[in-house]
């Protein structure tokens, strides 16, 4: 009887069929038991190349005739099972009937979306190309960068002011960058005095000067449309109206900081805006409904002081008729009660000369009485029973002295700087003592937990 092992390393100690047919020991009972060891899986994969289409062929006759012992070789090939599949396939006469061509510059599937050229891929470059930005973006860009950072409108400006004298070569784009700055300015919540401000700069340093009018020229005919329409503007819906009192406040900020050169002397304001500002209040408050009346009011609030002064000047009493109509309306109009309690506000803010104070006393001066600043760098005390008080108090005097009176009295409990020092002797009462003790006590056992 002759065994052979299996000697691969991990193998097990199985009985491995007889190089020889019939040097087996059971002679016809050892073909049950080859089958069975044929069937064993291998150790590894078989790193060979899969079958040919032949032996692909040869393994199926051999399944198809009952040889169990051919299960453990490869599947069949794909590709020669897809081509076995085409029953009857004429592969000439789908040769002489393709559209294919080997010619072809590109071979492009069916139902494939071709993407057209947009021009963005600049082939010299090798890279995409950006798409040449226009004037209303590059605007655009300025307005919200100075919308949302109006603290770099100083350090900012002459960069922009530049950009725009390389953009704005033509009358029509002077055109429409003035009507850009104007949309935006009025649109844009709370831009009206950072648009003031750049139309102001751009009115002196835009270097273009068409016939037709320079930047503040145009401006102000844009403005003169928006004015032209006040009456139909008060009376309009409540989108129309809102635009229009936008355009209000533009107004009153563009009086405030648009400057004109004079011949002699510091450039003046717009008196032309002045007048428009006038009219402009009296058609307000000639409609006093509540939103027309709340635009007056934050008018008056921006403007009133400067507008007061220069009709004084002029010795024009517009202000004084402009706080009687509101007093009427305060008694008669049927507006509701904050908007009347508003305009008693500003009529008060009109009486203090509209909230300014005079010019302080120099310090050598300085009194309590020619100086509101006088009390500003005072420390502040505090009484007995925590009572701030301060220089300003009328009980000053009295209330100081009890605190150096106690100071006196008690000179152990304060130190130099005159806050008081609490501290114990070394000696403590024994129930305070006692106490402190079971502190202590109760605080490391709770540290060691």
């Amino acid at each position: 009887m002759e065994e052979k092992f299996d000697r691969a390393p991990g193998a097990g100690r199985a009985l491995l069929p007889s190089a020889r047919p019939g040097l087996g020991d059971g002679g016809a009972d050892a073909a049950p038991k080859d089958a069975f060891f044929s069937q064993r899986e291998p150790l590894r994969q078989p790193k060979t190349s899969p079958p040919s289409s032949e032996n692909n062929v040869n393994t199926a006759n051999e399944l198809a005739g009952g040889d169990f012992r051919r299960q453990s070789k490869p599947p069949q090939n794909v590709y020669s099972n897809s081509m076995a599949a085409s029953k009857g396939c004429n592969v000439d006469g789908l040769v002489k009937t393709s559209k294919l061509s080997v010619n072809a510059p590109e071979f492009v599937p069916t139902g494939f979306a071709v993407l057209e050229d947009t021009g963005l891929y600049d082939d010299s470059e090798g890279h995409y190309s950006e798409p040449c930005p226009t004037l209303a973006d590059m605007v655009a860009d300025f307005l919200l960068h100075l919308s949302s950072s109006p603290g770099s409108f100083d350090t900012d400006i002459e960069y922009i002011s530049s950009v725009l004298n390389s953009w704005v070569t033509t009358q029509d784009l002077l055109q429409e960058l003035v009507e850009l700055i104007y949309t935006q300015s009025t649109a844009i919540p709370n831009f009206s005095y950072t648009g003031a401000r750049l139309c102001n700069y751009l009115s002196h340093h835009l270097s273009i000067n068409p016939q037709s009018g320079n930047f503040r020229r145009l401006l102000l005919k844009r403005c003169q449309t928006e004015f032209e329409m006040k009456d139909t503007a008060v009376k309009g819906d409540l989108e129309v109206q809102k635009r229009f009192h936008s355009f209000v406040l533009f107004l009153g900020e563009l009086y405030l900081n648009l400057e004109v050169k004079s011949a002699k002397g510091p450039p003046n304001r717009a008196a032309i805006l002045l007048i428009a500002l006038k009219d402009l209040l009296n058609c307000l408050f000639s409609n006093p409904a509540d939103a027309n009346l709340i635009c007056a009011v934050k008018l008056l609030k921006l403007t009133g002081s400067v507008l007061d002064d220069t009709w004084k000047e002029s010795g024009k009493p517009y202000m004084q008729e402009l706080v009687q109509r509101i007093e009427n309306i305060v008694l008669d109009a049927s507006c509701s009660r904050d908007v009347k309690q508003m305009l008693l506000k500003l009529v008060e803010l009109r009486s203090s000369d509209w909230g300014r104070v005079q010019a302080a006393a120099a310090a050598c001066h300085a009194t309590p009485d020619n100086d509101p600043n006088y009390f500003m760098n005072e420390p502040t005390f505090y009484t007995a029973d925590g009572t701030p008080f301060t220089a300003a108090d009328p009980e000053y005097s009295e209330k100081y002295q009890e605190i150096l009176d106690r100071e006196e009295y008690f000179p152990e409990l304060y130190e130099e700087n005159g806050e008081s020092d609490l501290f114990f002797d070394d000696e403590m009462d024994p129930e305070i003592e006692e106490a402190f003790e079971n502190f202590c006590l109760e605080t490391e056992r709770k540290r060691g937990q």
